[in-house]
């Protein structure tokens, strides 16, 4: 299969998704788009080929771009594998895409147990994160504040912050600005 038959195929899969998604027949994109049902009918199930007249058509009615009916099908690998900050210390699995167009980045991230407190830390931004087993021994300032499994917290990072696992590791689930996300997953 080329690479040409491939894009047409998943776009094909996806206008059809797309339509039926809305809970659309062939009729009512037809009347959406000003082409025929059976026009669509062979688009869907390839008789004729996608031209881009019909991709603006579609693409409009369906709300949504060309680029993306016309997007080369996912076959990267979907698992989401973990990974070790630095130091080799903490666990995290980025949720969301790197390329996220909100600038956040949303991970799940295992805190291990310590004797000791880690050094406190400052960085532009703010922090957030939602327990998800264990509690959180936060250290915001001169302050110590502990987050058990169902709660969560919020902070200006410029604040000396630093957390570890309380009689344990805990799991968090956090969203960070880019900020955040530079000085926890790559500066730590």
């Amino acid at each position: 299969m080329t690479q040409d038959t491939s894009l047409e195929e998943s776009a094909r899969r996806r206008l059809r998704a797309l339509r039926r998604s809305r809970g659309w027949s062939l009729d009512e994109l037809s009347a959406r788009t000003h082409i025929s049902a059976s026009t669509l009918s062979r688009l869907e199930s390839g008789g004729r080929r996608l031209a881009i007249d019909h991709l603006v058509a579609l693409a409009r009615a369906l709300d949504t771009t060309v680029e993306e009916l016309v997007a080369a099908d996912g076959d990267g690998d979907v698992v989401i594998r973990p990974e070790r900050d630095q130091n080799g210390d903490a666990t995290f699995w980025r949720l969301n895409h790197p390329d996220d167009p909100s600038g956040r980045t949303v991970v799940k991230m295992r805190i291990p147990a310590h004797d000791a407190m880690p050094e406190p830390r400052v960085h532009r931004g703010r922090d957030w994160f939602y327990v998800l087993t264990g509690t959180v021994h936060l250290r915001l300032g001169d302050r110590d504040v502990l987050v058990a499994a169902g709660q969560a917290a919020g902070f200006d990072t410029m604040t000396p912050h630093a957390m570890r696992g309380r009689d344990g590791p805990a799991e968090i689930l956090s969203i960070l600005d880019h900020h955040g996300e530079h000085a926890h997953l790559h500066d730590a």
